[in-house]
C-alpha cells in the first residue's frame, strides 16, 4: 500500500473539520458589503453595498511578532488574534480608511484544531471590534517547518476611504496639538526584549505582578492590542483630525515623524501622562535607558492624534466619550521634520523615516 498525505504529516480531514468549525465565527463578523461565508477560493466584497461612492482602497498586512511565542508557551491563544487584527486595522485608520475585510494566515507543523479554533475565534473578535468582515484565510499544515506546538500568524486587511478624505499628514502645521490615546499595554512590539527580561530576571508569569497584585504577570503582558478604529472614524469623517500616528516599533520617536510634513517638528512632554507601572517594571528589570525604552515600547501611548488647537478640546471630549483615555502630550512646532521627547530628567530626539516595515521583535 502506497504512502498517504496523512502519513507524511498532513491531515486533510482535520483541515476540513477546522473550516467547518470556524465558519460560524466568520459569519459573526458580517457587515454591509460582505456575507463572510468561508469555503470558496476567494472572498467577495461589495464596495457599493458598504456605502462608498468613489473610494480609494488602502491595504495593510502584519503579524504578532514574538508575543506569539509567549502566548504559545503559556497556552493562551484567546488574544493573539485581536493583536493580529489590531496591528493591521490601526495602520489603516491612520490613513483615514475604514477597515472592510480581513484575511488570516495560520501556519503550523501539526494542526491542533482546538488551538487553531481559539486563534480564529480571537481573530473574529478583533474583526468585530474593528467593524471589518473576516472573509477568508489560509491554514497551512507544514510538517518539519515548525517545532511541536508552534504556529505563526499573518494578517491582511483592506480598507477604503472616499477620494479626497484620506489622511496623509500633509494638513498638519505648526501650532497643532498632539493628543495621545492610552495603550492597553505593550501591544505587539518589543517582545524579544520582554522575553529576554523574563529570562534574565527569572520572572514567573503565572504569579501576580509585583506592580499589580490583582493580575498575573503573564495576563498583563498578553493583554491584546487596543483597536482604535471605531472611536477615531467619526472624528476623521467630520474633518477634525489632521493626522494620526500608530505607535508601534520605534515608539513615539520614530512613528510621529512618519506623518509630519517637512518643516514640522513634534515636541512631546513625557510628563504629560503617567508612565504605566508595567513599563517602569520593564525599565527597572533591565536597567533600560529612557531613550531605549521610548524607541522599543509605546510607553503607554498607542495612538497620537494631531488636531488644530481650536479643535483640541472638542476632539479630546469626543474620543473620551468613545471610551478612549486621552492625554494632551505635545505640540507641533516649526523646525526640521522629527520628534523630540522631553521628560523631567531626560531629552531625546528622533528624525524618523518612512518605512513599510514594522519591527515587532
Amino acid at each position: 500500500m502506497g504512502l498517504t498525505y496523512e502519513q507524511a504529516g498532513v491531515n486533510i480531514a482535520a483541515g476540513n473539520a477546522l473550516v467547518k468549525a470556524i465558519a460560524p465565527l466568520a459569519r459573526a463578523t458580517r457587515r454591509p458589503g460582505a456575507d463572510a461565508d468561508l469555503g470558496g477560493f476567494g472572498g467577495f466584497f461589495d464596495l457599493r453595498a458598504a456605502g462608498f461612492t468613489d473610494p480609494i482602497l488602502v491595504a495593510a498586512n502584519d503579524g504578532v511578532g514574538t508575543k506569539l511565542k509567549l502566548a504559545i508557551d503559556l497556552g493562551r491563544h484567546d488574544g493573539v488574534g485581536i493583536d493580529l487584527v489590531a496591528m493591521c486595522v490601526n495602520d489603516l485608520v491612520v490613513q483615514g480608511a475604514e477597515p472592510l475585510f480581513f484575511l488570516d494566515y495560520f501556519a503550523t507543523g501539526k494542526l491542533d484544531n482546538g488551538v487553531a479554533e481559539a486563534v480564529v475565534a480571537s481573530i473574529a473578535a478583533g474583526c468585530i471590534q474593528a467593524g471589518c468582515a473576516l472573509i477568508g484565510g489560509e491554514t497551512a499544515e507544514m510538517p518539519g517547518m515548525y517545532a511541536a506546538g508552534d504556529y505563526d500568524l499573518a494578517g491582511f486587511c483592506v480598507g477604503a476611504v472616499e477620494r479626497g478624505q484620506q489622511l496623509t499628514g500633509g494638513a498638519i502645521q505648526p501650532g497643532d496639538v498632539l493628543l495621545g490615546l492610552a495603550s492597553s499595554g505593550v501591544h505587539s512590539n518589543g517582545f524579544s526584549l520582554v522575553r529576554k527580561l523574563i529570562e534574565v530576571n527569572g520572572w514567573k508569569l503565572d504569579r501576580p505582578a509585583r506592580f499589580d497584585s490583582e493580575r498575573l504577570l503573564g495576563d498583563i503582558l498578553l493583554e491584546p492590542t487596543r483597536i482604535y478604529v471605531k472611536s477615531l472614524l467619526p472624528e476623521i469623517r467630520v474633518g477634525r483630525i489632521r493626522g494620526l500616528a500608530h505607535i508601534t516599533g520605534g515608539g513615539l520617536l520614530e512613528n510621529i515623524p512618519r506623518v509630519l510634513p517637512d518643516g514640522c517638528h513634534a515636541k512631546v512632554d513625557a510628563d504629560a501622562w503617567p508612565l504605566p507601572p508595567l513599563f517602569s517594571w520593564l525599565q527597572a528589570g533591565g536597567n533600560i535607558e529612557p531613550e531605549e525604552l521610548a524607541r522599543t515600547f509605546n510607553c503607554g501611548i498607542g495612538m497620537v492624534v494631531a488636531v488644530a488647537e481650536s479643535d483640541a478640546e472638542a476632539v479630546a471630549a469626543a474620543l473620551t466619550d468613545a471610551g478612549e483615555t486621552v492625554h494632551r502630550i505635545g505640540m507641533v512646532e516649526a523646525g526640521q521634520r522629527g520628534c523630540t521627547v522631553r521628560g523631567s530628567d531626560e531629552t531625546w530626539s528622533g528624525r524618523g523615516c518612512w518605512s513599510a516595515t514594522h519591527h515587532h521583535g
